[in-house]
């Protein structure tokens, strides 16, 4: 089969690409705006991309189209097409799909040389920590032996790329909520029909397609709803949000984690975010060692195990493959390290976008560097409001607070409707806003010192701010 996939670039369709490619379909896309790590793993695996959405591209006469949820159809200012081969595919009446639904059926529940029947998929969704809970669930698969198939929103760095089918049973999924195409508005998940579950926590986002946290929340439920009674839906105990979705209804075993005590039936962690104790209805079942920082990976960590579990993997097991598990690409990953007198100045590169994400990576590094006795290393937040909710401004407010471990905080607000200095304000000589990336990066190098610590937080490439923010500290 020959698919050409419309939005090939963004990390669910670029993973579906890589599937579809190892499943021998010969595989075709376009897409604009493109940047690592996605665009260099297609380039890796020899797929051809075409800039834009041109209508030309009919003459590749594919067997399907696999649309992408960037695609709608939208106009320009002068009344054209947006999607110019959207259009075409329309009136001609040629065959078109979503990706989940592609993935849905040609992977998920599609038998292959390697498994007999459907797989027992294991779906990860949450506001927050959906890539890394993924890419834990499935190290933790494959040093269990399992051979797992899997499609993550990044780069795990124990794999080095976004997805594989895998010789195993079992499939690793990471579950957006997100809308699955401009003419299906469900949530991507609902194509999944997982066997396990796990939801890590919810809040509102994607401002731009929910109209309120009531509105995810039934999504979610359409999930729940999804899971047949021999399976496992996991949850976090904590998220009050996560209990109204439980309470519309639940067919299947609830297994619960958390850090609650009184949380005695579930899964919980005591200790450090880097050296715990697993318990299980109070009881202790493993230890974990590891080099991951951060409370919030601490529960991803134990949602990854209680999901393990129900594929057969024991806690202890688990725990010891999480000692070698490398974390993802733009978690929390070292970009560069500039050398000189007094202390060398670390770059670091993270997906966070969200005011939750950012505090609790922001956090997160404070702790690593307080338990490593770097107390007075300073933090230098760098992050720009790129995701569509925060381009709306919805959470503006709270951002002063998500960086209230940063020393010093710098916003790029570029395109934005909003007054992102009148938003930092009560953070006062404390935070910096610049209207470009080269002025970013000025007032970076005015404030930064040897010791320090610079964050960039994007879920987009950031104009590249990290290789210069290197190079003229180097220089």
């Amino acid at each position: 089969m020959h698919i050409h996939i419309l939005g090939i670039c963004g990390t669910f369709m670029g993973g579906l690409a890589a599937l579809a490619r190892e499943a021998g379909h010969k595989v075709t896309g376009c897409d604009t705006g493109v940047y690592p790590p996605m665009s260099d793993q297609l380039r890796g695996l020899g797929i051809d991309l075409i800039e834009g959405f041109g209508a030309d591209q009919l003459a590749l006469q594919p067997d399907v189209f696999v649309v992408g949820n960037v695609v709608s159809r939208a106009r320009l200012a002068d009344g054209s097409p947006k999607f110019p081969l959207m259009e075409a595919i329309l009136n001609r009446g040629l065959p078109y799909t979503s990706g989940p639904q592609w993935l849905s059926g040609h992977v998920l529940h599609h038998p292959t040389h390697h498994a007999t029947g459907p797989r027992h998929v294991l779906a990860v969704a949450g506001t927050h920590g959906k890539t890394t809970t993924t890419a834990l669930l499935t190290w933790i698969l494959e040093q269990a032996g399992l051979a797992p198939g899997f499609l993550v929103g990044g780069v795990p760095l124990n794999f080095g790329v976004s997805a594989r089918l895998g010789t195993g049973n079992t499939f690793v999924i990471e579950a957006d909520e997100y809308d699955t195409a401009f003419f299906d508005k469900r949530s991507k998940f609902v194509h999944y029909r997982p066997r396990t579950a796990v939801l890590n926590n919810l809040e509102f986002d994607h401002a731009d397609i929910f109209d309120n946290l009531a509105a995810i929340e039934r999504q979610f439920h359409h999930l729940v709803r999804t899971v047949p009674s021999e399976g496992r839906v996991v949850i976090n105990a904590a998220e009050a949000s996560l209990q109204r979705v439980m309470a519309q209804g639940c067919w299947s075993e609830r297994v619960l984690f958390g850090h609650s005590a009184a949380n005695v039936d579930g899964f919980t962690a005591r200790g450090e975010p880097h050296d715990f104790e697993v318990r299980k209805a109070g009881l202790v079942v493993a230890s974990v060692q590891w080099s991951v920082s951060g409370v919030h990976n601490q529960c991803n960590a134990l949602a990854a195990i209680a999901a393990a579990e129900h594929v057969g993997v024991p806690p202890e097991m688990a725990a010891r493959a999480l000692a070698s598990f490398q974390n993802v690409k733009r978690r929390m990953e070292v970009r560069g390290v500039v050398h000189a007198p007094g202390g060398d100045i670390t770059v670091y590169d993270d997906f966070a976008h969200h005011p939750t994400a950012i505090h609790a990576t922001v956090d997160g590094l404070r702790r690593q560097l307080n338990s490593s006795g770097k107390t007075a290393d300073r933090i230098l937040a760098i992050f720009e409001p790129r995701s569509n909710t925060m381009k709306l401004g919805n959470m503006a407010a709270q951002l002063p607070r998500s960086l209230e471990s940063a020393d010093i905080a710098f916003c790029h607000a570029g395109g934005l409707d909003w007054d992102a200095r009148e938003a930092m304000a009560p953070m006062v000589d404390r935070a910096h806003v610049a209207n470009t990336i080269d002025e970013l990066v000025a007032q970076v190098k005015s404030a930064a010192r040897p010791g320090d610590h610079l964050l960039c937080m994007s879920n987009g490439g950031f104009g590249g701010v990290h290789n210069k923010l290197l190079e003229t500290l180097k220089g």
